[in-house]
């Protein structure tokens, strides 16, 4: 009987489980440390890219939960789409003609992510939501699918028989796994310590890239696969050629943050601490009791109002940046405490470094997450909190809710007093929630800014102000207009009005990045 359409007389009146064995690819299957070698790397690689990429973008649009998600969502897409094109090629193509190309493209597309994205970077006008999508997907995208297209080519070559597919898939697939799991931690607890991020993703492609010619080499012995073109090697050179040469906003790259210190053309003595998009601190090398930024002359009027003049006072401040405000306590109230609780370590190397800190008994730093600096705080011995901390483009969530804030409560004594830096855009959401929180936990609070921020029509700095006692406001109103600050004190009924149905934040529901415009 003639055989039907898409059946061999031979097989097919069989089970499925009687079906013969397949015969293995030409040249037979990897291996078996090879294979785990080419999956257990190529799956790496993709998330040292992807750890790498937020940092990469991050000096040119911050660092929020949106530059988060772009990343991490362009990455998933790379992957789905390099595995799903991979295996369905592999079904038709000799995958050892091309696991070698695979290799070494995306190892040299994974160096020339840096000067792609330094270059796209520096032409981009803003840090917009589209920005923020294009740099995302400059970055990872391209590299992580050439290189998620290996492990079912690698898949593929070691499948002898359909009775062995399980095996094959799932222990491969762990493989896979395991380099990213590997990949993740080395990257996040001990590369991006020690070596810039260009370093990191040059080395990471240089392996990537040494590592796809040798296979290429042993395949080519071995099958007679075609070698390397030329094109994938000059790709290779190139990129790390332009990654050499490609501009970078970045004087030092620290564990969270591209700073840089920058002088102020118009006061010699004056340095402007830059972290990634933003201008964290202004501080005169000369003059410790000048004060640049309006947010700071704020924080500053408020201690001149609720403390008798010249006494020193115990203050912790969540957040260092350049140290303006403890050295400026420093100065002008002889005999002060201050406790600086900073996440950066690399930041007070800057500080040490390029901005002339000395600390002493007096004004000592930790190195520390700020919420953690809190927990460890003693009960009622603090005068003075300052909050300044921002990751990115907004207060660290974790320091803005209510339990965060009953903390700041316990630090201080019966009189003390909260002021915190707040930055927000119209429609002033997160500010709004900020303050509702703050009066959960306070008696008083207080809102200091500029009249069309109150009124919601600009954006910028916001100075909130909170203690379980009554606030002196009229004192607060003159010490601003001292320091000659068009800034208005908001409490009492405007504030009512100004807070409306904002909702409490707490560490159980903390939309932080949401709330905040920061497009705006």
């Amino acid at each position: 009987m003639a055989a039907g359409p898409g059946h061999s007389p031979r097989t097919r009146n069989l089970p499925a489980d009687d079906l013969p064995p397949e015969p293995p690819p030409p040249g037979g299957a990897l291996p078996t440390w090879v294979a785990a070698a080419l999956t257990f790397l190529s799956s790496g690689a993709v998330l040292v890219l992807e750890i790498v990429g937020l940092r990469l973008i991050a000096p040119y649009v911050g660092v929020t939960v949106q530059t988060s998600t772009a990343v991490i969502g362009f990455a998933l897409a790379a992957i789905a789409l390099g595995a799903w094109v991979g295996g369905a090629t592999a079904d038709r193509t000799d995958p050892r003609r091309l696991l070698a190309p695979l290799l070494v493209a995306g190892g040299a597309l994974i160096v020339a992510v840096l000067p792609l994205v330094r270059f796209t970077g520096s032409a981009l006008s803003g840090a917009d939501a589209g920005g923020v999508l294009l740099l995302a997907a400059v970055a990872v995208v391209v590299p992580a699918a050439l290189l998620s297209a290996v492990p079912p080519m690698v898949v593929k070559l070691q499948l002898a028989s359909l009775s062995e597919t399980g095996a094959v898939v799932g222990r491969l697939s762990g493989i896979g796994t395991l380099g990213g799991i590997a990949a993740t931690f080395a990257t996040g607890f001990v590369l991006v310590a020690i070596l810039p991020s260009s370093v990191i993703l040059v080395a990471t492609g240089a392996v990537t890239v040494v590592t796809g010619l040798a296979v290429g080499l042993v395949l080519r012995r071995g099958t007679g696969a075609r070698p390397v073109t030329t094109g994938l090697l000059v790709l290779a050179v190139v990129g790390g050629g332009l990654a050499a040469v490609a501009p970078t906003p970045c004087e030092e790259e620290t564990a969270y943050h591209c700073a840089r210190v920058v002088a102020d053309p118009d006061r010699p003595s004056g340095r402007v601490l830059m972290l990634d998009t933003l201008r964290h601190s202004y501080v005169d090398l000369a003059d410790p009791t000048h004060l640049e930024f309006q947010y700071v002359r704020a924080i500053a009027a408020v201690t001149d109002a609720v403390f008798p003049a010249g006494e020193p006072v115990s203050a912790l401040h969540i957040g260092g940046g350049g140290l303006t405000l403890p050295r400026y306590l420093a100065e002008v109230r002889p005999g002060t405490e201050s406790v600086v609780v900073e996440v950066d370590p690399g930041v007070v190397a800057m500080d040490r470094d390029q901005l002339g800190l000395e600390t002493s008994e007096d004004l000592r730093v930790r190195v520390a997450d700020g919420r953690v600096g809190l927990a460890e705080e003693a009960a009622g011995e603090r005068d003075l909190v300052v909050g300044d901390a921002f990751g990115g483009l907004s207060v660290p969530w974790q320091l803005t809710t209510r339990e965060a804030l009953e903390l700041v409560d316990r630090a201080l004594a019966d009189d003390g007093v909260y002021a915190v830096n707040l930055i927000d855009h119209p429609p002033l959401s997160f500010v709004r929630a900020e303050v509702a929180t703050l009066r959960e936990v306070f008696d008083h609070v207080l809102l200091l800014a500029r009249a069309p921020v109150l009124a919601g029509e600009d954006g910028g700095n916001l100075v909130a102000v909170a203690s379980q006692q009554p606030l002196p406001v009229e004192e607060i109103a003159v010490e601003l207009a001292e320091r000659d600050l068009a800034w208005r004190v908001a409490g009492g009924e405007e504030l009512d009005r100004f807070v409306g149905d904002a909702a409490v934040l707490t560490d159980d529901f903390a939309p932080v990045d949401q709330l905040l415009n920061p497009y705006g």
